[in-house]
């Protein structure tokens, strides 16, 4: 969802208003956040050993991600 937010429809409503602008960037803040976190949770189902083969400790994933 972010990629499709940020390469469809965020170029077309930046050109407008400025109300719309802060919308889209409420918009594209949300989709950061979420993918953050999405990848976070992906991290923390890792085991200890695919952790350690990226090179992560598991109190590294929130800073890494």
């Amino acid at each position: 969802m972010p990629a499709i937010l940020s390469t469809i429809v965020l170029p077309v409503v930046t050109k407008g208003p400025s109300a719309v602008r802060l919308l889209s960037a409420a918009c594209e803040g949300t989709a950061g956040y979420l993918g953050r976190r999405t990848a976070i949770a992906c991290l923390h189902g890792l085991d200890d050993r695919a952790l350690q083969d990226i090179g992560l400790a598991r109190f590294q994933i929130e800073e890494a991600a």
